[in-house]
């Protein structure tokens, strides 16, 4: 038999809190069974999702890649802390990028200034984003760039340093590939396991009873992390017009609270604390217990990086009815867009109504956010026939396209299609801190030491 294409897979793993690492547990066992997949973390010790991929810390990388290639590399990369540590390998051994977010600026600031790195912020900014002003750069090293952040990304150096990069949306491959000429792109559909698998039979009377709530009680859920960028706030202002034409409505928010924000409080000034339970972190049974037992799932997001959001997909597997922001990147989902007032319109640029798909969800016009979501929760919460009807295309959509297997398929075809391609020419100017071989650096900290090893002299060759 012959060997199997090995796969060094860079992400982040559990208990890190992120949805990328979830995504790496469930897919990783079905890639076993085609490629040898070793994980390489941010640090030791972390326990691998399956036997069959161990995982290492990424200082191991270099080592075991020395002694025997990979055939491939797949950098799970994100705009979270938790993938500060690929960066210096993503450029030096280039691979597979796939990229989660189209917005790195956030993380990649965050990583750089908090090593007093300015001077490479400022220059790496600069190879991103050669037209962007000067100031830019001095506004982000004092922290005050704020939303503006959005409009500079820093995709460049994963996306040019990379043989392919893969992304979970067709639109955003295809405005990537019109910004990065002389880079190629794919699509991989993300996909999700069937939370139906792994809840309990009893969820929904279990959640409700947990929290005093009756079987009639009509339950809205958001889930993720409780901030303003998953529209919490605009939720929580929305809630009290749905109150009063539906007293039973209650909303359960599901994820870690972010410290810069107190939706009790805003719950508290909208007169709604008593229809609202903050649940905080869920295990992944729970989260499935929750999925279930909800009526209408909120998922929300303002501004967007351009991600596709798993916490979605998930209710959609859960056949559940779904209120989402109207994005470019999910405008060809079916949906019900909600524009001020209930017109059920939805992919527009098809030549005929016959020829559009039955809406999966209801998705609400971000320039008239207040409005729309208002109505589309008030009209949610008193037609379960609605419910009904979304929540079964939801799931039929879900299995169509978001199934695990369907992105082990896309994955088995981009990560041929990566180790087919040949590595980025080594020409490219990357920011002197990408090209530095850590030579200088190492020989000032042995200097007191009087340590002058062969592999620090300019003459010994470097193996990269």
């Amino acid at each position: 038999m012959p060997d199997r294409p090995r796969l060094a897979w860079f992400t982040p793993l559990p208990p890190e809190r992120s949805g990328i690492a979830t995504y790496s547990v469930e897919v990783l066992p079905y890639l076993a069974d085609q490629f040898s997949v070793d994980i390489f973390v941010d640090r030791p010790g972390i326990p691998p999702p399956h036997p069959r991929t161990p995982a290492f810390g990424a200082h191991d990388f270099v080592w075991k890649h020395a002694r025997k290639p990979y055939d491939l590399v797949v950098y799970q990369l994100g705009n979270a802390t938790c993938h500060d540590y690929m960066w210096a390998y993503l450029a030096r051994y280039p691979g597979l990028v796939v990229l989660h977010d189209a917005q790195l600026h956030h993380a990649r600031a965050r990583s750089l200034l908090h090593q007093k790195r300015h001077d490479d912020y400022r220059a790496e900014l600069a190879y991103d984003h050669p037209t962007a002003p000067e100031a830019v750069a001095e506004l982000g090293v004092v922290g005050l760039l704020g939303r503006a952040t959005y409009f500079w990304p820093m995709l460049r150096v994963p996306i040019e340093t990379a043989r392919l990069v893969a992304v979970h949306s067709a639109w955003l491959a295809r405005d990537l590939a019109s910004t990065f000429p002389s880079a190629r792109f794919e699509a991989i559909r993300m996909g999700v396991s069937d939370p139906l698998e792994t809840a309990s039979p009893d969820a929904r009377r279990t959640v409700l009873e947990r929290h005093g709530l009756s079987p009639d009680t009509v339950l809205f859920a958001a889930y993720g992390g409780i901030t303003p960028e998953k529209r919490i706030p605009r939720i929580l202002k929305a809630f009290p017009s749905v109150v009063a034409v539906e007293p039973r409505a209650q909303l359960l928010l599901i994820g870690a609270a972010a410290d810069y924000y107190d939706a009790l409080a805003d719950a508290r000034d909208w007169g709604v604390a008593n229809h609202v339970t903050l649940i905080g972190h869920a295990s992944d049974r729970e989260f499935s217990n929750y999925l279930v037992a909800a009526d209408i799932c909120l998922c929300l997001r303002w501004p967007s990086a351009c991600e596709t959001s798993s916490a979605w997909l998930r209710c959609l597997a859960a056949g559940k009815p779904t209120v989402i922001t109207d994005l470019a990147h999910t405008a060809e989902v079916p949906t019900l867009v909600t524009r001020g007032t209930w017109s059920p319109s939805h992919l527009g640029s098809l030549a005929s109504r016959a020829e559009r798909p039955d809406p999966i969800a209801v998705s609400i016009d971000i320039l008239d956010e207040d409005g729309s979501l208002a109505l589309a929760m008030r009209r949610l919460a008193r037609d379960p026939g609605l419910r009904r009807r979304l929540g079964e295309r939801a799931r039929a959509y879900w299995s169509q396209r978001h199934t695990i297997a369907a992105m082990v398929q896309d994955y088995t075809r981009a990560m041929t299609a990566a180790a087919a391609e040949p590595s980025p020419p080594p020409g490219i100017s990357l920011p002197k801190h990408f090209r530095d071989s850590g030579r200088s650096h190492a020989r000032t900290l042995l200097q007191p030491f009087g340590v002058r090893p062969d592999l620090l002299t300019e003459d010994y060759p470097d193996r990269g």
